[in-house]
């Protein structure tokens, strides 16, 4: 599945809420696994508390309206 190939901004995602909480600064390249891996090791090095919040999300594209709202 190619989920992330034309992502233009990829972020992660709370599974319970779908709220967003961080966005990827970079370009996503690769396999949906290998996009879903360098988020997430990106996400986690930014606090080593964050392994936690890292149980109970996921990476997902960003909506237009999400994209605007962060630049």
């Amino acid at each position: 599945m190619d989920k992330f190939k034309n992502a233009e901004k990829v972020g992660l995602r709370d599974k319970s809420t779908k709220k967003l909480f961080a966005v990827y600064p970079n370009k996503v390249e690769g396999t949906d696994e290998e996009v879903a891996k360098v988020v997430k090791d990106w996400y986690y090095q930014q606090s080593c508390g964050s392994e936690d919040r890292l149980l109970t999300s996921y990476v997902d594209v960003l909506t237009e309206k999400e994209i605007k709202e962060r630049s």
